[in-house]
């Protein structure tokens, strides 16, 4: 298999931390897409995503499967016990509901660098910015109430993967300081192989 993948992006440091999860990294082969904003990449968008998006991983038979949740779905699939994503039920549910609460937190955060970073500063909106960090603090409070597991199923992952890079790109919002108890539970997570492994340059 190939992963098309750029190091700073969250959703692809889930899909990698998922691999590492389920011992599936040496079966994978780790292949790096420009992708930025602004830059086309036609050849990316012609014989791997039309999207222009990462990651994408290319399976055994040659097709391609896109968006990091289906991915995450994927890698489950091939391991016997499907550990990261229970197979029917409430908790299944459950667990997805929480994965893409963890994907919109990724999601809002990738937006603020766009515009923070890449934007000219006469051109960008502050009032959508602080939009941004509101649904990322309000997912935070989501979190911080629930009874977040130490054993790492995908909205676990996801949410590692979430806080990982608001530490990296935006050390200076003191999320610890208003989520407490989510703090604990990184301080722990962040000590598993899977995730130092992933750690974005």
């Amino acid at each position: 298999m190939k992963l098309y993948y750029g190091t700073p992006s969250p959703f692809v440091r889930k899909v990698w931390m998922a691999a590492h999860e389920l011992n599936l990294t040496e079966k994978i082969e780790l292949v790096e897409a420009a992708v930025l904003p602004g830059k086309e990449n036609a050849e990316y968008a012609n014989s791997v995503n039309p999207l222009r998006k990462i990651p994408a991983l290319q399976i055994d038979d040659g097709s391609i499967i896109l968006d990091s949740t289906v991915i995450c779905d994927y890698l489950n699939d091939l391991h016997d016990k499907q550990q990261l994503i229970p197979a029917s039920g409430p908790a299944k549910w459950q667990i997805q509901t929480a994965h893409a609460t963890a994907n919109g937190i990724m999601e809002a955060a990738v937006l603020i660098r766009y515009e923070t970073f890449l934007r000219p500063e006469p051109q960008r909106w502050p009032v959508w910015i602080d939009e941004q960090w509101e649904k990322i603090n309000n997912a935070l409070g989501w979190f911080n109430e629930r009874n977040n597991s130490d054993s790492m199923t995908i909205d676990s992952i996801a949410l590692a993967c979430a806080l990982g890079y608001l530490d990296f790109r935006s050390p200076d919002f003191a999320w610890r300081d208003n989520f407490s108890k989510l703090a604990t539970w990184h301080s722990k997570a962040s000590q598993r192989a899977s995730y130092l492994a992933t750690i974005p340059k």
